[in-house]
């Protein structure tokens, strides 16, 4: 008998099903090929998110969030449990020296893995009251980790914070800094190339900001950088860029793409609503993209950022 699985990846690559590309301008063949197929390469799950390569290892690690499950994906398509309990993980990245961090809703806390497998806890509080729920989270070169804290992982009566803020933790860990607190649901982020700038989305208000970030990690001149609020089903939600300063953010219909000025070049639309993206494999030309119950990925002309790690 043929698994579930199998059957949705034979179904979403068929050519009648195929995943395809929604071009708003020519030179969005510039970035993927008219010719791209977006490939289901793991199926069978509850909600995906928060996807992050590990270029050493060639896995990649994602969030089953309600199953409460870190997942590991390998080249081979094989998926096996990374961890358990997650507490309801959602972003994850690494630091600089490639540790795993993690946003947890049902702990409503930042945590780091340690080589060892200890979990210490890099972020709980502000000004004396618990976090929301950290949803999505990228790390600076400086090891500076900037986060969002929405609501989505707690019940209104639970939230103790006035404001859904975006947050800075200093590079020694020492100091939270609220940056941002006029979200009305922050969501994901990505620096620019030179990390002169922060993308940040607000996924109820279904637009994309880019901030210019300070010397000192502060963020100034906070301005839309895209609406997204069509009349389709979705949201801006996780988001990356590639070397080029092309933003790719999912959002309503599949993962719109961007150019620098924020011009919508196309959308890479898939038959789940997406929440996540980040790039993997060798040459960083891959585009791993969670969506709801499924793993996909497609191919790029140019390759991702690379979480600046120095290990």
């Amino acid at each position: 008998m043929i698994s579930i699985t199998t059957w949705l990846k034979k179904l979403f690559n068929s050519p009648e099903t195929r995943i395809h590309l929604e071009a708003k301008t020519q030179s969005f063949y510039d970035l993927i090929s008219v010719d791209a197929v977006v490939e289901c390469v793991a199926t069978g799950f509850q909600f995906t998110e928060g996807p992050v390569w590990f270029t050493e290892d060639k896995y990649l690690l994602f969030s089953d969030i309600p199953a409460g499950k870190i997942l590991k994906l390998t080249p081979d398509g094989q998926v096996s449990t990374y961890r358990e309990p997650s507490n309801n993980s959602n972003g994850l990245t690494r630091d600089r020296e490639g540790r795993l961090i993690v946003c947890e809703h049902g702990t409503r806390r930042v945590t780091r893995t340690e080589k060892d497998g200890s979990i210490p806890v890099l972020a709980d509080m502000f000004e004396g009251k618990k976090l929301n729920s950290p949803n999505d989270i990228v790390v600076k070169s400086d090891g500076a980790i900037y986060f969002t804290d929405p609501p989505y992982g707690i019940q209104p009566e639970q939230q103790e914070q006035p404001v859904k803020g975006v947050y800075r933790l200093s590079p020694d860990q020492s100091t939270l800094t609220l940056l941002i607190d006029d979200f009305t649901a922050p969501n994901g982020l990505a620096f620019s190339p030179d990390e002169s700038r922060l993308y940040i989305d607000d996924s109820e208000r279904r637009h994309l900001r880019v901030f210019d970030v300070q010397p000192d990690g502060s963020l100034s001149n906070g301005q839309i950088f895209h609406d997204m609020d069509i009349e389709k089903p979705g949201a801006p939600d996780g988001m990356k860029v590639d070397v080029s300063g092309n933003v790719y953010c999912t959002g309503p219909g599949g993962v719109w793409v961007f150019d620098r000025e924020g011009r919508h070049l196309g959308t890479i639309v898939t038959p789940e609503l997406p929440t996540n993206c980040a790039w993997g494999d060798d040459d960083r030309q891959s585009l791993y993209i969670t969506a709801q119950t499924s793993i996909y990925k497609v191919r790029t002309n140019f390759p991702g950022i690379q979480v600046p790690i120095i290990i």
